[in-house]
């Protein structure tokens, strides 16, 4: 569970994001970045404290990346802590021509960084002629 602190009633007490669907930009998410690199696509996302080999799954569904992250409470019992714990997700649009094959992921200081190579794709848009027909008088 994702929980925060918030004041209530004179006292602290837990705040369950879960329950807020209808707010979704101000859950916790995971922060990204990508660019284009000549022909390499790198995406990096911000997961500190994580074990990437149990706390980290990538999927690939052609079109986008999904990143699927939990982060485990270590110390349940601190009087105080701003850290989001819980399940966090990320889709990722993937740009053409992404080789599905190429995508790699590599986790180091905290940064997962995915990469893959993108192909130069044809462009998919064409200019379709108009062919104008003179009406036939009845």
């Amino acid at each position: 569970m994702s929980t925060v602190t918030r004041f209530r009633g004179g006292t602290l007490a837990p705040f369950d994001w879960t329950n807020l669907s209808w707010l979704p930009k101000l859950a916790p998410t995971i922060r990204v970045e990508n660019y284009l690199d000549g022909d390499r696509y790198v995406v990096r996302a911000e997961l500190p404290g994580i074990d990437p080999a149990k706390d980290v799954r990538i999927t690939c569904t052609g079109e986008s990346l999904r990143l699927d992250v939990v982060r485990r409470e270590s110390h349940p019992d601190k009087a105080h802590s701003e850290f989001h714990y819980g399940t966090f997700s990320r889709l990722i649009t993937l740009p053409a021509g992404v080789k599905e094959e190429t995508i790699a992921a590599r986790y180091a200081n905290g940064i997962l960084e995915i990469t893959a190579t993108v192909a130069a794709t044809e462009p998919t848009a064409r200019e379709i002629p108009i062919t104008v027909e003179h009406g036939a008088r009845t």
